[in-house]
């Protein structure tokens, strides 16, 4: 079954994209749920004509994310939370204190698109995660976890 997705849907394919499923998950989670519409014919139509349009739109787009990349893996971010006598933190990080720190460190990423490599982090060192910030644009940067 063909379908058009409508989001980025993880590890099937990103917004706009004709991909191929199963008929049992195209029909019972992922139109339903609004991630994906059936692709007949005058839909087809009408997406390539949409990806016409949208492709100048696309290369400023990659253009800008991996402006942002180039930056990205150039910084170290800092997360600071509470640590134990033995240097194990209370709890562990995760991706919305990732995303916290990245926007005081002014990149306003969203804690959807990231992914710490090394989960779950319940100790005091440096780290690395990787951000989803366009098609094929996926940097991989360093943020370092400190005690207070």
């Amino acid at each position: 079954m063909e379908i058009i997705l409508k989001k980025n849907v993880d590890k099937l394919g990103y917004k706009d994209e004709l991909v191929t499923v199963k008929p049992g998950y195209g029909r019972n989670f992922l139109i339903p749920q609004g991630y994906a519409d059936l692709a007949t014919a005058s839909a087809k139509k009408a997406h390539a004509e949409i990806m016409k349009q949208k492709s100048h739109k696309e290369s400023k787009i990659t253009a800008e994310a991996e402006a942002i990349a180039a930056k990205l893996t150039e910084i170290t971010v800092t997360i600071s939370t509470k640590v134990g006598e033995n240097g194990k933190i209370f709890g562990s990080v995760n991706t919305v204190q990732l995303a916290e720190a990245l926007k005081a460190a002014g990149f306003d990423i969203d804690r959807k698109s990231l992914k710490i490599k090394d989960e779950p982090i319940k100790e005091v060192g440096t780290f690395e995660a990787e951000a989803n910030l366009h098609k094929g644009v996926k940097p991989t940067f360093k943020f370092e976890v400190v005690g207070e």
